[in-house]
């Protein structure tokens, strides 16, 4: 396991556990992560870190039950392909096994032996690829595209230490979206190249760079810094974009924190502003219109499922409202207006962001991982067209749940072979349009859910 790979073990794993509130405060996540990128801990330190977390907490999975037995019923709308595209697979070897991004009609994937590689989403057609720095062995893949610019990360450099170890680092890089050239690099302080290291701001990208401590804004076509914000030592800021203003989620890097402040910066200047106060330590879960979604403990507690979600506006208006996680949690992800949650258990469940309620909780229809394997699954992605939530099961089993009900409308099958023992794959479901786009390790499976019609 990589060090990249096992730092991201760390922070999957720590945040299930921030979320049932087993043990770990809310701010672990960066605690451990920040002070383990900072030490650049060896491959083997990593892997250590990571069996010692999944001790306490566990690595996420999908959940069990396969619901064969629940009625299907037609979704909202019924699914329809893209004009020029066919059902496709592929399995081209180090294009794709760190992960994909969907843009338009075009796959922006990294792998083994590629960095960035664009496929054509409506056949599966390899297009262009920018080869990789040393090894392509990471947890990241492309994170953005914007005017024809794809942003994506790479090793700093190809030397090797005296020991043999990776001696390098990270660089944020640029490349041509037509024609797969690089079009600028800019050095990262640390190998942090999870969703909150860069993202895209109206007019610039905002990346963690120079310093860990520092969030600075990039001129999207030629990497030269337009303005920084830098944070006191001793305070942790997460990090997320509403509507292209950038937000910082600040608190002191301290097991019990008193306080969360929130912060907006200007787009242009850099500016900060202070827009909201929230009681103890906060942690950024996603944004859902033009509000911030946080979770906390509820009470002082330890081991309780009581937490509290707040959504923050860009004006600082908050709602905060009680949340109880249904069983552990495996994973949960802020969807539109909703915040999805799977068991262990193989229970989903819909919780409204903007009445506090939980909806529905069914079974989510797939089959989940061993939760003593290091094996991942893929996150769920709604359709907001159709009206359904999709989950990818660790066998290639796919299930869709209507999101206002959580009835099953449909399930299905993506071949993409067995998991390998030892191997801990990252299993990815993407939605091109209409089409589900699943893909573990190497192989993509690209197919049309007939939900409805």
């Amino acid at each position: 396991m990589t060090t990249e790979r096992a730092e991201e073990k760390v922070r999957e794993t720590l945040n299930a556990v921030a979320l049932d509130r087993v043990r770990a405060p809310a701010n672990l996540v960066e605690q451990v992560v920040r002070r383990r990128s900072r030490r650049r801990f060896s491959q083997a330190a990593g892997a250590a870190v990571a069996v010692a977390a999944i001790s306490v907490g566990a690595v996420f999975g999908f959940g069990g039950g396969t619901g064969h037995d629940r009625p299907v019923r037609p979704a909202t709308s019924p699914a329809t392909p893209p004009e020029g595209w066919e059902p496709w697979q592929s399995n081209s070897p180090g294009a794709s096994e760190r992960g994909c991004l969907v843009d338009g009609s075009a796959l922006y994937c990294s792998g083994s032996e590629y960095d960035a590689a664009k496929i054509d989403a409506n056949t599966g057609k390899r297009l262009w690829t920018v080869k990789v720095n040393r090894e392509g062995d990471g947890i990241d893949h492309p994170f953005a595209v914007r005017d024809g610019v794809v942003y994506a990360y790479r090793n700093h450099t190809a030397r090797n230490a005296p020991d043999g170890d990776y001696a390098g680092g990270t660089d944020l890089m640029a490349v041509d979206a037509d024609t797969g050239d690089v079009l600028w690099k800019v050095e990262m302080p640390q190998d942090d190249r999870t969703a909150q290291a860069a993202m895209l701001i109206d007019g610039a990208v905002l990346a963690n760079t120079p310093s860990v401590r520092t969030m600075s804004a990039l001129d999207p076509l030629t990497g030269k810094e337009k303005w920084r914000h830098t944070w006191d030592k001793g305070t942790v800021c997460q990090r997320a974009v509403l509507s292209g203003v950038p937000y910082l989620a600040c608190l002191p890097d301290v097991e019990k924190p008193e306080a969360t402040e929130v912060l907006r910066l200007d787009p242009a200047t850099g500016s900060a502003t202070k827009v909201a106060t929230l009681p103890g330590g906060q942690q950024l879960m996603g944004t859902t219109g033009d509000r911030l979604v946080l979770i906390a403990a509820q009470g002082e507690g330890e081991g309780g499922k009581d937490l509290r979600l707040t959504t923050v506006s860009g004006s600082g208006e908050r709602v905060s409202r009680p949340y109880r996680t249904v069983g552990a949690t495996a994973t949960s992800e802020v969807i539109g207006g909703r915040l999805i949650s799977v068991s262990w258990q193989g229970k989903a469940s819909a919780y409204s962001l903007t009445t506090g309620k939980t909806l529905w909780t069914r079974p989510a229809g797939v089959e989940m991982p061993d939760q003593d394997t290091m094996q991942e699954f893929a996150s769920p992605v709604a359709s907001k067209r159709q009206g359904v939530v999709y989950f990818l099961g660790s066998d290639g089993e796919l299930s869709g749940l209507d999101l206002r009900t959580g009835k099953q409308v449909w399930r299905g099958h993506a071949d993409l072979g067995k998991p390998r023992p030892g191997i801990a794959d990252r299993p990815q479901l993407l939605l091109y349009e209409d089409v589900l786009v699943a893909r573990n390790g190497s192989k993509l499976v690209s197919l049309l859910p007939r939900t409805g019609g």
